[in-house]
């Protein structure tokens, strides 16, 4: 249950991403549902292979590189995606960076509290 509203929020975070931050197309709930699902899948697969293969660099700019990577990330999701238009690299990083307020806030509001152990 707590991954399904973690999901909403995430989805509420994308439709209120144009209204946010100019340059950003999405066309309605299908879009933002379906850009959701592709954003989680490649950050899943393909975004630890590239902060891996990307560590140096992001060691010498001390993990800034990684709004780069994010960036392109979301770039990559807005050329797979119809209905979902991201216009620069500069947009998509404070896409990345909007996204990460409400991934943010949805673990603030949702706790997994594990119990305690006796």
């Amino acid at each position: 249950m707590k991954f399904i509203i973690r999901f909403i929020i995430n989805i509420l975070f994308l439709l209120l991403a144009p209204f946010i931050i100019s340059g950003v197309v999405v066309s309605g709930l299908w879009a933002a549902l379906v850009t959701a699902i592709i954003l989680g899948l490649i950050n899943a697969v393909i975004r630890p292979i590239l902060v891996i293969l990307t560590l140096p660099i992001n060691i010498l700019t001390l993990g800034l590189f990684t709004l780069i990577i994010n960036g392109l990330l979301v770039l990559l999701a807005a050329s797979i995606v119809q209905g979902f238009r991201v216009d620069g690299l500069w947009t998509a990083i404070w896409l990345s960076l909007w996204l990460w307020l409400g991934a943010w806030l949805s673990n603030t509001l949702i706790h997994d509290r594990q119990p305690a152990v006796r």
